[in-house]
């Protein structure tokens, strides 16, 4: 599978924006997807994953209330809208896929990554 992220930019602390993941290669619905983010100096985390049929989401605490994931196989895409975003969202931010069962908060258990978009919120 190759994902490609799109979607990042630079916003004010409050605004929002929408992150795409594309896929090709494979069938898509496949695959659970995550979303991870890196900030400079700091470890990968991650922020939001959606299981294959996209009934299950799963978010990190930071993030509840503000971010939501969803997916729409027929056009091989899974989007995060960011909402409310604060000056420590701050980060490039990963998609990834996920063939097997496993915890979806885990790095390790991603099969393929994206190549990242980086999203800037001043404060």
């Amino acid at each position: 599978v190759q994902l490609q992220a799109s979607g990042g930019g630079l916003v004010q602390a409050g605004g929002s924006l929408r992150l795409s993941c594309a896929a090709s290669g494979r069938t898509f619905s496949n695959y659970a997807v995550g979303w991870f983010r890196q900030a400079p100096g700091k470890a990968r985390e991650f922020v939001a994953a959606i299981t294959r049929s996209g009934t299950n989401t799963y978010y990190k605490d930071s993030v509840k209330g503000r971010f939501t994931i969803s997916r729409d196989n027929a056009k091989n895409t899974v989007y995060v809208q960011m909402n409310s975003l604060k000056p420590e969202d701050t980060a490039v931010y990963y998609c990834a896929a996920k063939g097997s069962n496993g915890n979806y908060y885990y790095i390790p258990n991603y099969d393929y990554w994206g190549q990242g978009t980086q999203v800037t919120v001043s404060s």
